[in-house]
Protein backbone atom coordinates (compact mmCIF):
# COMPACT_ATOMS: atom_id res chain seq x y z
CA UNK A 1 0.00 0.00 0.00
CA UNK A 2 2.91 2.57 0.56
CA UNK A 3 4.21 1.54 -2.71
CA UNK A 4 1.17 2.51 -4.54
CA UNK A 5 0.69 5.69 -2.55
CA UNK A 6 4.13 6.79 -3.36
CA UNK A 7 3.52 6.24 -7.18
CA UNK A 8 0.19 8.32 -6.80
CA UNK A 9 2.05 10.84 -5.07
CA UNK A 10 4.92 11.17 -7.17
CA UNK A 11 2.63 11.36 -10.37
CA UNK A 12 0.74 13.77 -8.43
CA UNK A 13 3.99 16.29 -8.24
CA UNK A 14 4.93 16.00 -11.40
CA UNK A 15 1.30 16.97 -12.86
CA UNK A 16 1.05 19.98 -10.33
CA UNK A 17 4.81 20.77 -11.66
CA UNK A 18 4.11 20.54 -15.59
CA UNK A 19 0.50 22.30 -15.25
CA UNK A 20 2.05 25.33 -12.79
CA UNK A 21 4.98 25.75 -15.57
CA UNK A 22 2.92 25.58 -18.47
CA UNK A 23 0.35 28.21 -16.78
CA UNK A 24 3.05 30.60 -16.12
CA UNK A 25 4.94 30.44 -19.57
CA UNK A 26 1.55 30.52 -21.15
CA UNK A 27 0.19 33.59 -19.21
CA UNK A 28 3.75 35.42 -19.22
CA UNK A 29 4.62 35.13 -22.52
CA UNK A 30 1.49 36.30 -24.06
CA UNK A 31 2.54 40.06 -23.35
CA UNK A 32 -0.39 40.99 -21.04
CA UNK A 33 0.02 44.54 -20.97
CA UNK A 34 -0.32 44.52 -17.00
CA UNK A 35 1.78 48.04 -16.17
CA UNK A 36 -0.61 49.08 -18.79
CA UNK A 37 -3.59 47.97 -17.11
CA UNK A 38 -2.66 49.11 -13.91
CA UNK A 39 -1.88 52.92 -15.20
CA UNK A 40 -4.31 53.27 -17.32
CA UNK A 41 -4.20 54.45 -20.91
CA UNK A 42 -3.37 57.99 -19.59
CA UNK A 43 0.59 56.93 -18.27
CA UNK A 44 3.01 57.82 -20.20
CA UNK A 45 5.58 55.27 -21.81
CA UNK A 46 8.55 56.26 -19.18
CA UNK A 47 5.82 55.19 -15.94
CA UNK A 48 4.84 51.75 -18.16
CA UNK A 49 8.72 50.92 -18.62
CA UNK A 50 9.55 52.14 -14.74
CA UNK A 51 5.88 49.62 -13.25
CA UNK A 52 7.64 46.79 -15.42
CA UNK A 53 10.86 46.85 -13.83
CA UNK A 54 9.11 47.11 -10.16
CA UNK A 55 7.34 44.14 -11.12
CA UNK A 56 9.88 42.09 -12.75
CA UNK A 57 8.23 42.10 -15.93
CA UNK A 58 10.83 43.36 -18.08
CA UNK A 59 13.49 40.72 -16.78
CA UNK A 60 14.17 37.66 -19.25
CA UNK A 61 11.09 34.86 -18.57
CA UNK A 62 13.37 32.10 -17.25
CA UNK A 63 14.69 34.09 -14.72
CA UNK A 64 10.85 35.13 -14.06
CA UNK A 65 10.03 31.72 -13.40
CA UNK A 66 12.80 30.71 -11.38
CA UNK A 67 11.87 33.89 -8.77
CA UNK A 68 8.24 32.59 -8.79
CA UNK A 69 9.29 28.89 -8.08
CA UNK A 70 11.81 29.88 -5.77
CA UNK A 71 9.02 31.74 -3.97
CA UNK A 72 6.77 29.25 -4.26
CA UNK A 73 8.67 26.51 -2.62
CA UNK A 74 9.49 28.68 0.13
CA UNK A 75 5.39 29.75 0.75
CA UNK A 76 5.71 32.84 -1.20
CA UNK A 77 2.54 32.96 -4.14
CA UNK A 78 3.38 36.21 -4.92
CA UNK A 79 1.31 39.91 -4.32
CA UNK A 80 -1.28 40.90 -6.53
CA UNK A 81 0.03 43.67 -9.24
CA UNK A 82 -3.60 45.35 -8.74
CA UNK A 83 -4.57 45.53 -4.88
CA UNK A 84 -0.81 44.48 -3.71
CA UNK A 85 -2.48 41.96 -1.23
CA UNK A 86 0.26 38.54 -1.10
CA UNK A 87 -1.92 35.98 -2.97
CA UNK A 88 -1.22 33.27 0.11
CA UNK A 89 -3.39 35.59 2.05
CA UNK A 90 -5.97 36.40 -0.39
CA UNK A 91 -6.43 32.59 -1.00
CA UNK A 92 -6.78 31.65 2.66
CA UNK A 93 -9.39 34.36 3.21
CA UNK A 94 -11.68 33.55 0.16
CA UNK A 95 -11.19 29.39 0.23
CA UNK A 96 -13.13 28.79 3.68
CA UNK A 97 -16.45 30.50 1.81
CA UNK A 98 -16.32 28.21 -1.26
CA UNK A 99 -15.12 25.44 0.91
CA UNK A 100 -17.90 25.82 3.20
CA UNK A 101 -20.61 25.14 0.44
CA UNK A 102 -19.06 22.86 -1.69
CA UNK A 103 -18.38 20.80 1.36
CA UNK A 104 -21.74 20.66 2.36
CA UNK A 105 -22.92 20.11 -0.66
CA UNK A 106 -21.22 17.18 -1.10
CA UNK A 107 -22.89 15.95 1.97
CA UNK A 108 -25.65 16.40 0.58
CA UNK A 109 -24.75 14.77 -2.68
CA UNK A 110 -23.26 12.08 -1.56
CA UNK A 111 -25.89 11.24 1.13
CA UNK A 112 -28.98 11.30 -1.13
CA UNK A 113 -27.60 10.20 -3.89
CA UNK A 114 -26.56 6.50 -1.72
CA UNK A 115 -29.51 6.11 -0.74
CA UNK A 116 -32.10 7.07 -4.15
CA UNK A 117 -29.26 4.81 -5.56
CA UNK A 118 -29.56 1.49 -3.33
CA UNK A 119 -33.08 2.12 -3.01
CA UNK A 120 -34.00 2.06 -7.03
CA UNK A 121 -31.25 -0.68 -7.39
CA UNK A 122 -32.95 -2.78 -4.42
CA UNK A 123 -36.83 -1.66 -5.11
CA UNK A 124 -36.95 -1.16 -8.81
CA UNK A 125 -40.50 0.10 -10.03
CA UNK A 126 -42.06 3.55 -10.06
CA UNK A 127 -38.78 4.79 -7.51
CA UNK A 128 -35.88 3.78 -10.35
CA UNK A 129 -38.15 5.25 -13.31
CA UNK A 130 -38.79 8.47 -11.17
CA UNK A 131 -34.95 8.68 -10.15
CA UNK A 132 -34.26 8.61 -14.09
CA UNK A 133 -36.52 11.06 -14.90
CA UNK A 134 -35.37 13.08 -11.86
CA UNK A 135 -31.69 12.44 -13.28
CA UNK A 136 -32.47 13.52 -17.11
CA UNK A 137 -34.63 16.80 -15.86
CA UNK A 138 -31.55 17.64 -13.82
CA UNK A 139 -29.23 17.86 -16.82
CA UNK A 140 -31.30 20.04 -18.82
CA UNK A 141 -32.58 22.57 -16.44
CA UNK A 142 -30.54 25.77 -15.25
CA UNK A 143 -28.84 25.53 -11.97
CA UNK A 144 -29.04 29.58 -12.11
CA UNK A 145 -32.99 29.44 -12.73
CA UNK A 146 -33.40 26.82 -9.54
CA UNK A 147 -31.33 29.45 -7.24
CA UNK A 148 -33.47 32.21 -8.19
CA UNK A 149 -36.26 30.27 -7.09
CA UNK A 150 -35.17 28.99 -4.10
CA UNK A 151 -34.03 32.47 -3.49
CA UNK A 152 -37.31 33.96 -3.69
CA UNK A 153 -39.04 31.24 -2.00
CA UNK A 154 -36.93 30.92 1.13
CA UNK A 155 -35.27 34.21 1.25
CA UNK A 156 -37.23 37.04 0.38
CA UNK A 157 -40.55 35.29 0.98
CA UNK A 158 -40.32 32.79 3.90
CA UNK A 159 -37.41 34.31 5.12
CA UNK A 160 -35.79 31.44 6.80
CA UNK A 161 -32.30 32.07 5.31
CA UNK A 162 -30.36 35.16 4.54
CA UNK A 163 -30.52 36.05 0.50
CA UNK A 164 -26.96 36.63 0.14
CA UNK A 165 -23.80 37.00 2.28
CA UNK A 166 -21.52 34.69 4.11
CA UNK A 167 -21.31 34.43 7.85
CA UNK A 168 -17.76 32.58 8.59
CA UNK A 169 -18.25 29.50 11.32
CA UNK A 170 -16.05 31.06 13.98
CA UNK A 171 -19.15 33.62 14.19
CA UNK A 172 -21.94 31.64 14.47
CA UNK A 173 -22.37 27.63 13.55
CA UNK A 174 -25.75 28.42 12.96
CA UNK A 175 -25.52 31.84 11.14
CA UNK A 176 -22.41 29.54 8.60
CA UNK A 177 -25.22 26.75 8.20
CA UNK A 178 -27.80 29.45 7.05
CA UNK A 179 -25.71 31.23 4.71
CA UNK A 180 -24.74 28.24 2.84
CA UNK A 181 -27.56 25.74 2.77
CA UNK A 182 -28.94 27.43 -0.44
CA UNK A 183 -25.86 27.39 -2.15
CA UNK A 184 -24.61 23.99 -1.37
CA UNK A 185 -28.55 22.85 -2.28
CA UNK A 186 -28.06 24.79 -5.65
CA UNK A 187 -24.61 22.93 -6.28
CA UNK A 188 -25.55 20.02 -5.25
CA UNK A 189 -29.07 19.72 -6.96
CA UNK A 190 -27.69 18.94 -10.29
CA UNK A 191 -24.98 15.89 -9.01
CA UNK A 192 -27.42 14.01 -7.57
CA UNK A 193 -29.23 12.46 -9.63
CA UNK A 194 -26.34 11.51 -11.48
CA UNK A 195 -24.57 9.91 -8.67
CA UNK A 196 -27.83 8.20 -7.37
CA UNK A 197 -27.90 6.56 -10.96
CA UNK A 198 -24.16 5.63 -11.37
CA UNK A 199 -24.37 3.97 -7.83
CA UNK A 200 -28.43 2.62 -8.83
CA UNK A 201 -26.10 1.17 -12.19
CA UNK A 202 -23.31 -0.31 -9.91
CA UNK A 203 -25.69 -1.73 -7.37
CA UNK A 204 -27.83 -3.61 -9.76
CA UNK A 205 -24.83 -4.94 -11.29
CA UNK A 206 -23.99 -6.47 -8.16
CA UNK A 207 -26.76 -7.84 -7.10
CA UNK A 208 -26.90 -9.99 -9.83
CA UNK A 209 -23.86 -11.74 -9.01
CA UNK A 210 -23.31 -15.46 -7.87
CA UNK A 211 -21.84 -14.35 -4.17
CA UNK A 212 -25.12 -12.56 -3.77
CA UNK A 213 -27.18 -15.29 -4.44
CA UNK A 214 -25.20 -17.61 -2.02
CA UNK A 215 -25.43 -14.97 0.57
CA UNK A 216 -29.19 -14.83 0.60
CA UNK A 217 -29.32 -18.55 0.27
CA UNK A 218 -27.73 -19.02 3.71
CA UNK A 219 -29.99 -16.48 5.01
CA UNK A 220 -27.98 -13.36 4.89
CA UNK A 221 -30.60 -10.50 5.94
CA UNK A 222 -31.06 -8.54 3.18
CA UNK A 223 -29.47 -4.96 4.88
CA UNK A 224 -26.30 -7.01 5.09
CA UNK A 225 -26.25 -8.12 1.46
CA UNK A 226 -26.86 -4.25 0.63
CA UNK A 227 -24.36 -2.54 2.64
CA UNK A 228 -21.80 -4.76 3.58
CA UNK A 229 -21.22 -6.54 0.31
CA UNK A 230 -22.71 -4.91 -2.67
CA UNK A 231 -22.32 -1.72 -1.66
CA UNK A 232 -18.34 -2.10 -1.03
CA UNK A 233 -18.05 -3.58 -4.10
CA UNK A 234 -20.23 -0.96 -6.00
CA UNK A 235 -18.31 1.36 -4.39
CA UNK A 236 -15.63 2.08 -6.58
CA UNK A 237 -17.08 3.81 -9.90
CA UNK A 238 -19.52 5.42 -7.88
CA UNK A 239 -16.29 7.19 -6.01
CA UNK A 240 -14.95 8.08 -9.05
CA UNK A 241 -17.90 10.09 -10.33
CA UNK A 242 -17.72 11.49 -6.96
CA UNK A 243 -14.35 12.62 -6.98
CA UNK A 244 -14.89 14.21 -10.40
CA UNK A 245 -18.46 16.06 -9.37
CA UNK A 246 -16.70 17.34 -6.04
CA UNK A 247 -13.67 19.10 -8.59
CA UNK A 248 -16.59 20.09 -11.06
CA UNK A 249 -18.47 21.74 -8.14
CA UNK A 250 -15.25 23.31 -7.18
CA UNK A 251 -14.87 24.72 -11.12
CA UNK A 252 -19.19 25.98 -10.81
CA UNK A 253 -18.34 27.43 -7.56
CA UNK A 254 -18.07 30.73 -9.74
CA UNK A 255 -22.03 30.87 -10.69
CA UNK A 256 -22.84 30.30 -7.44
CA UNK A 257 -21.05 33.16 -6.07
CA UNK A 258 -22.47 35.31 -8.01
CA UNK A 259 -26.30 34.81 -7.35
CA UNK A 260 -25.65 34.48 -3.77
CA UNK A 261 -23.42 37.38 -3.53
CA UNK A 262 -20.29 35.22 -1.48
CA UNK A 263 -16.74 36.90 -1.67
CA UNK A 264 -15.23 33.44 -2.44
CA UNK A 265 -12.47 30.96 -4.44
CA UNK A 266 -14.34 31.36 -7.95
CA UNK A 267 -14.81 35.31 -7.50
CA UNK A 268 -11.23 35.78 -6.91
CA UNK A 269 -10.18 33.57 -10.22
CA UNK A 270 -12.89 35.20 -12.34
CA UNK A 271 -11.51 38.86 -11.85
CA UNK A 272 -7.61 37.90 -11.74
CA UNK A 273 -8.57 36.40 -15.12
CA UNK A 274 -10.28 39.30 -16.64
CA UNK A 275 -7.66 42.10 -15.10
CA UNK A 276 -4.53 39.70 -16.08
CA UNK A 277 -3.23 39.43 -12.30
CA UNK A 278 -0.70 37.86 -13.03
CA UNK A 279 0.51 36.04 -9.82
CA UNK A 280 -3.09 35.70 -8.84
CA UNK A 281 -4.27 33.68 -12.15
CA UNK A 282 -0.68 31.64 -10.61
CA UNK A 283 -2.06 30.38 -7.24
CA UNK A 284 -5.47 30.11 -8.72
CA UNK A 285 -3.96 27.26 -10.56
CA UNK A 286 -1.81 26.34 -8.13
CA UNK A 287 -4.13 25.77 -5.44
CA UNK A 288 -6.90 23.75 -8.16
CA UNK A 289 -4.14 21.53 -9.37
CA UNK A 290 -2.95 20.19 -5.62
CA UNK A 291 -7.13 20.26 -5.09
CA UNK A 292 -7.72 17.66 -8.26
CA UNK A 293 -3.84 15.95 -6.57
CA UNK A 294 -5.47 15.13 -2.97
CA UNK A 295 -8.93 14.45 -4.08
CA UNK A 296 -7.50 11.93 -6.29
CA UNK A 297 -4.68 10.75 -4.07
CA UNK A 298 -8.00 10.24 -1.48
CA UNK A 299 -9.98 8.43 -3.73
CA UNK A 300 -7.06 6.54 -4.44
CA UNK A 301 -6.43 5.22 -0.78
CA UNK A 302 -10.09 4.41 -0.75
CA UNK A 303 -10.33 2.75 -3.80
CA UNK A 304 -7.37 0.37 -2.56
CA UNK A 305 -8.88 0.04 0.93
CA UNK A 306 -12.51 -1.41 -1.01
CA UNK A 307 -10.55 -3.32 -3.70
CA UNK A 308 -7.03 -4.45 -2.81
CA UNK A 309 -6.66 -5.14 -6.67
CA UNK A 310 -6.51 -1.74 -7.40
CA UNK A 311 -3.19 -1.51 -5.36
CA UNK A 312 -0.61 -3.55 -8.07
Amino acid sequence: MIVFLLRRLGAGLVLIFVVTAATFFLTYGANIPVARNILGPSATQDQVNLLNTQLGLDQPILQQYWTWLTGVLTGDLGTSYFTSEPIASALASRLPVTLSVVLVASIITLLLSTVLGIASAARGGWLDTLLQSVATFSYIFPAIVLGIVLVYVFAIALRLVPAIGFVPFAQSPVGWFLSVILPAVVLAIGGIASLAAQIRGSMIDELSRDYIRSLRSRGSSEASILFRHALRNAAGPALTTFSLLFITMFGSSLFIEKIFALPGYGTFAFTSTIQGDLPAMLGVTLFSVVLVVIVNLLVDVLQGWLNPKVRT
